[in-house]
């Protein structure tokens, strides 16, 4: 598989963050990923609303935005969400989204291995 592109900490933009979070399946993506830390693609709440192809252009938006982060590990993609650079980069922006879910934003020793259950 080829790499991803992901946008450098200092070009991440307010206004791609907003969009790429204007979104509801954006936002169950982003939830899903504040409350366990990291996902592996086929294990994403939203498909059960979604499809896979649509699934993957929202995860495509949200990582062109600099909102999540995606890593190959072995032959499965790990989403976790950057928090750490957004929250360097718009204090309080992406904490204030996932407080409206009840959830704190992970912190980088929450983040784990992928779960595969299935």
């Amino acid at each position: 598989m080829r790499a991803l592109d992901h946008p450098s900490q200092e070009s991440i933009s307010l206004p791609a963050v907003l969009a790429a979070l204007s979104d509801p399946a954006r936002l169950d993506v982003v939830r899903q990923l504040a409350a366990s830390g990291g996902v592996v693609c086929g294990q994403f709440d939203a498909l059960e609303h979604v499809s896979m192809s649509t699934l993957s252009h929202h995860l495509k938006v949200l990582r062109t935005a600099g909102v999540i982060h995606v890593e190959q590990r072995g032959k499965f993609r790990q989403h976790e969400l950057r928090a750490d650079d957004l929250e360097s980069r718009f204090p309080g922006v992406l904490a204030s989204v996932v407080a409206t879910f009840g959830l704190d934003l992970p912190t980088s020793a929450q983040r784990a291995e992928p779960v595969l259950s299935r």
